[in-house]
């Protein structure tokens, strides 16, 4: 770590003007470094002061007052990073913050990187590194879902669910090695039966958290719903709709929309990233064919199909047939242009489409939207994990450390020898290591904590 063992310093707010702003330094000689800078009102020194108190002062530069500020004081090791911190809030002006980092830099401290103020609390062991990914994480959140993922993992979320895992694991890799050192003797000191017990339940809590992702990733992202159907169905007009404002031309002529036409709505907190695509037809436009290709793609690699319906062109069979061939897992089918046809015949045809789910709607004077959006909600926050994995990081250490869990349980079937399938086991103690840095190494973290902001 480029500043180890120093005190560092960085504006902990976004930059530009503000209204109030807050200076953070972390190290050994942070309240020292503040206490030359800053008079408080009671002529308090900071170093004397209890931690988790704030004091009322100003800095001063060179016999002249820089700013009024607020100082939080929190020792270590109660506080963020483990060690001593200090935050100044300060007025917002970019030239107070300017002058005021460079006042404490001339005093000791060093411009922090991205990230180390998190990296100082992990290796200081405040978080282990699922939970500091979550501080990134939950900056970045634009949505209650995504928020939610968030806050579960900063608290130890994942972590929790493998650690006891993990030591369990340990013990029986021990028990191993034991064996392997009387191997001589014959004697078996790790119980077979229960490993193969143990790494059942490790096979299905892993297994749960990989299947987690998709919908962890979706929440983080944005869930992907594609709009798909038949040329002047209404697609984008239910895009602007939903949008509410005109992201996508309407025309009667089929084929306007020749490519994909995205906007992301954040709907009950959660953001789904709405997918216009080309309408579905056989074309000899060339480029309309690749957007209708395209269409496709975008189809497959969407959570959700919103199949649109203009029921005048398109008879329940034909819809049955069209969605079937899509091979879609979540298909809804909206009958549009309600507000054009008898919506007691529609009604009907809804009802016809069997298993398929759908609604009628009007996109055009938006009836039946509230009920689409409920759906869509609902489709997000219908899940059975406890925990949601929405870390691509973490995803593949614990793909790994499943596929390693599989490779033992297959070998202990076979009574393969404990020498081999300890190997196994190893691996998969590795990759849990990894997933929460018990086994870490500076390029890992080099790359995790770049991602972050300078003042976190």
């Amino acid at each position: 770590m480029q500043n180890e063992g120093k005190t560092i310093v960085a504006s902990a707010t976004a930059p530009g003007t503000s209204a109030i702003a807050i200076v953070r330094l972390s190290g050994d000689e942070a309240i020292s470094i503040v206490d030359r800078v800053f008079r408080s009102v009671h002529g308090k020194a900071l170093a004397k002061q209890k931690s988790h108190t704030i004091h009322l002062g100003h800095i001063v530069q060179n016999d002249s007052t820089l700013d009024e500020v607020l100082v939080s004081l929190f020792k270590g090791p109660n506080s963020y990073t483990g060690e001593d911190v200090v935050e100044i809030s300060c007025h917002g002006s970019i030239y107070i913050q300017q002058q005021l980092i460079q006042l404490l830099q001339k005093d000791g401290a060093q411009i922090a990187a991205p990230g180390e103020f998190t990296l100082r609390a992990f290796m200081n062991g405040k978080m282990d590194l699922t939970q500091a990914e979550a501080v990134a994480d939950l900056i970045a959140s634009e949505g209650e879902a995504a928020h939610r993922v968030a806050i579960q993992q900063l608290r130890g979320g994942i972590s929790n669910q493998l650690e006891q895992l993990r030591q369990q694991l340990i013990d029986f890799v021990s028990l191993v090695e034991l064996e392997l050192d009387f191997s001589e003797e014959d004697v078996d000191f790790a119980d077979r039966n229960a490993l193969d017990k143990l790494l059942q339940e490790a096979q299905d809590t892993i297994k749960s958290l990989v299947d987690s992702f998709a919908v962890g990733n979706a929440m983080k992202q944005g869930v992907p719903v594609a709009i798909a159907g038949k040329p002047n169905a209404g697609k984008s007009s239910l895009l602007n709709a939903l949008a509410q404002e005109e992201k996508a031309i309407v025309s009667e002529i089929a084929g306007t929309t020749r490519d994909s036409i995205e906007d992301t709505v954040t709907i009950d907190g959660i953001q789904f990233r709405f997918i216009d695509t080309a309408g579905l037809r056989e074309t000899e436009d060339t480029i309309e064919a690749i957007g209708v290709e395209r269409a496709r793609t975008k189809i497959s690699d969407a959570q959700v199909l919103l199949y649109v319906v203009d029921p005048k062109t398109m008879t329940t069979e034909d819809i049955k047939t069209e969605v079937k061939a899509l091979q879609h897992q979540s298909p809804f089918v909206l009958l549009n242009k309600a507000d054009l046809h008898d919506t007691n015949q529609l009604n009907n045809q809804s009802t016809r489409l069997g298993d398929i789910d759908s609604i009628v709607i009007s996109a055009e004077t938006g009836a039946g939207l509230d009920k689409l959006k409920k759906h869509l909600v609902q489709l997000v926050n219908h899940t059975n994990y406890d925990t949601i994995v929405s870390n691509s990081r973490h995803h593949n250490e614990l793909h790994q450390t499943l596929t390693a869990i599989l490779t033992v349980r297959e070998g202990l079937s076979s009574g393969l020898s404990g020498d081999l399938f300890a190997v196994d086991l190893r691996t998969a103690l590795h990759h849990l290591g990894m997933l929460t840095g018990s086994i870490s190494s500076d390029e890992l973290l080099g790359n995790i904590f770049a991602n972050f902001c300078i003042g976190k």
